[in-house]
């Protein structure tokens, strides 16, 4: 089932979910971020910047966003993370958990990138999951850190 949006076009409604979940960014629309800033309307009406969107707080986490929003706006390691397959076939060891950093990382630029959203936020709890995983608990998305 699929709800589309008030004065959308059916087509662009049903391909939305996809792109939302799992935007995906061209090596011409990564060359041309740093050249225009183009607003963009988010589903809900609202407004952005693409790169310049909120980042949920989940309990005590505003300063990993802090973090995860300075290294979203370097542009070389932006633009590596936009295009998947610069990372998707990196060979690791059996049981490699950290690429799981890599992997959340990616999916949490492409989304901060999309220039299609539902709203003007986008939530980083998967990436802060990966992190707390790989960190043996040592990071709390609960708890104020260092």
């Amino acid at each position: 089932f699929v709800c589309v949006p008030p004065r959308r076009a059916v087509c662009d409604a049903v391909s939305l979910p996809q792109y939302v979940l799992k935007p995906t960014f061209t090596a011409q629309q990564i060359a041309n971020l740093d050249k225009q800033a183009k607003l963009s309307r988010a589903y809900d009406g609202t407004t952005y910047l693409p790169g310049i969107v909120g980042l949920n707080n989940i309990k005590a986490n505003d300063y990993a966003n802090a973090v995860l929003q300075a290294l979203s706006n370097v542009p070389p390691l932006r633009n590596y993370f936009l295009e998947e397959e610069n990372y998707k076939s990196i060979q690791r060891p059996p049981g490699d958990i950290m690429f799981l950093l890599v992997q959340r990382f990616g999916e949490l630029m492409r989304k901060l990138w999309n220039p299609r959203n539902f709203k003007a936020h986008v939530s980083p709890h998967e990436m802060l999951q990966a992190v707390v995983l790989c960190s043996k608990k040592n990071f709390q998305i609960t708890k104020q850190g260092e």
